[in-house]
């Protein structure tokens, strides 16, 4: 048990998890940090973290275990039934992506009534959000900003745009017909996330993966059929620029912020831009193309970029790596040394 002010992050085994626990145990070690998650983390994150809790954030009964032990000031809900899958299995999407979040709001909620301070709750949209009507549409918006175009086409972004919404409402209308004022006790911050692309875990299914997947099979000596067509523009973030990003939003003061939501962006490569990276550092690498029609409809229907001005301005993001500096420094190097063992 412990009363410090503690962090709690969910699903802490994924990708944006790794580079989280460990930007966040470097920067405070002396702060608990407990994670929630189906997976246990690896063997070189576990020491850094206090609690490790297995199981699901659909488990209420063990939601409220940690409310009773821990006393939580920083959530970090990143647990997520992810793109593709979602697509497959709908309603378990529906209950993973919504019920889970509810009851991780609602936590919040009781952490920040228990305690009298309110609970920042980090929330990871997605691009997904979005739905562009057609290809023409698309070439015609160039840089969507974050009120534009939210008609998601998937489950997923439709569990992201509803659970942005339930994120307002529990910051600023939270039971608003009760006699006495219950909102403000969750400080809800939330990021619509472009493709991310990590150099430390391996792609788990998301329908803009075909980056980093490229990069990892070329690496590893195997064969690629990319699922969408060369000409695909979304955009793209190195992961540690994301943490970065959460960071920023997280701790920057209340009063500078103008969104609940935001959207950020660091470079917008079309597929064949991405191969033509990947073949330079990996000459031998076998690269195909084989157009996955249904997950091509899906990517067409997100933006070829995004409109970050908010972002830059209310808390300064400002990523560090541009195409050219994400994989040659970062996502390159790294994997090949992966492989190399």
């Amino acid at each position: 048990m412990s009363r410090k002010l503690s962090v709690m992050i969910t699903g802490a085994s994924g990708e944006i998890g790794h580079g989280l626990i460990a930007r966040l145990t470097t920067a405070d070690p002396d702060r608990p940090v407990i994670t929630l998650d189906l997976n246990p983390l690896s063997a070189d994150l576990a020491p850094k973290v206090r609690h490790q809790f297995g199981g699901s954030i659909l488990d209420r009964e063990l939601l409220a275990r940690i409310q009773a032990e821990y006393e939580v000031d920083q959530v970090y809900h990143l647990a997520a039934l992810l793109s593709t899958r979602s697509e497959f299995s709908p309603e378990l999407a529906h209950k993973v992506n919504v019920e889970g979040t509810l009851n991780l709001l609602e936590f919040a909620q009781r952490q920040g009534e228990s305690h009298g301070r309110a609970v920042v709750f980090f929330y990871p949209s997605s691009i997904a959000a979005y739905g562009l009507p057609t290809a023409a549409a698309k070439a015609a918006a160039g840089k969507v900003k974050e009120d534009e175009f939210n008609q998601p086409t998937t489950m997923y972004g439709a569990n992201k745009l509803y659970c942005e919404h339930l994120g307002r409402y529990y910051g600023r209308h939270y039971k608003q017909l009760a006699a006495d004022p219950h909102a403000g006790k969750v400080d809800f911050r939330c990021i619509r996330f472009p493709g991310l692309i990590s150099a430390v875990t391996v792609p788990s299914g998301g329908t803009s993966d075909y980056a980093p997947e490229m990069t990892h099979a070329a690496a590893a000596g195997e064969p690629y059929e990319c699922f969408v067509r060369p000409d695909t523009r979304i955009p793209f973030m190195a992961m540690p620029d994301a943490v970065d990003a959460i960071q920023r939003l997280v701790h920057a003061p209340r009063e500078k912020l103008t969104r609940v939501v935001y959207n950020i962006g660091a470079f917008a490569p079309t597929a064949a831009e991405v191969e033509r990276i990947v073949r330079a550092a990996f000459p031998r690498a076998e690269i195909a193309t084989k157009v996955d029609e249904k997950r091509q409809g899906i990517v067409d229907s997100w933006p070829a970029d995004v409109d970050d001005t908010a972002a830059r301005r209310d808390w300064g993001h400002a990523p560090a790596y541009a195409l050219d500096t994400a994989f040659g420094e970062y996502l390159i190097p790294t994997i090949r040394n992966r492989y190399a063992r």
